[in-house]
């Protein structure tokens, strides 16, 4: 009878728990809390969440601009720790609709290697113009866990 009480509140305090560490894995933060970026992030939605070695990753951003963006760049620089581990860059019109003005969304999927170790991440996105015009940058973490789960992770700040 204690066993099963002990168990019982175990699951209760992992289940506090867990809104806390979900929600705090897609905050962002820009760059650069002063500048004034050309596009403006709303929200970041990764799915699924926590993301797993060997499946299908989708990183969603939801921006705004006045601007009429007709190319670019995204420049993904990724940290596992303090240690850096991925660099890209990716043509902006393959990750959004080219003319992009107003509200719009940046989706990028990737395939994580099947042997990624889990933990926390650290993932800088610089968004540049034709003309290397830096048009906003970001932050946030995310988690890569020991097993997938289904669910989708939401966030917005």
């Amino acid at each position: 009878m204690v066993a099963m009480k002990l168990f019982v509140a175990l699951i209760f305090f992992l289940c506090l728990l867990s809104p806390f560490t979900s929600a705090e894995s897609t905050d962002f933060e820009y760059c650069n809390k002063r500048a004034n970026y050309d596009v403006k992030v709303s929200g970041i939605d990764i799915s699924p969440y926590p993301v797993s070695g060997g499946k299908k990753t989708t990183f969603s951003i939801s921006a705004n601009t006045g601007k009429n963006l007709t190319g670019g760049k995204l420049v993904i620089d990724v940290n596992y720790l303090f240690f850096h581990v991925h660099h890209e860059a990716i043509d902006l019109c393959k990750e959004t609709s080219c003319p992009a003005s107003g509200d719009f969304v940046i989706s990028h999927s990737q395939e994580l290697p099947g042997f990624t170790p889990p933990g926390s991440y650290s993932l800088t996105m610089k968004m540049l113009d034709e003309n290397n015009k830096q048009l906003s940058c970001i932050s946030f973490g995310f988690s890569i866990g020991f097993i997938a789960e289904s669910q989708a992770l939401s966030a917005s700040s």
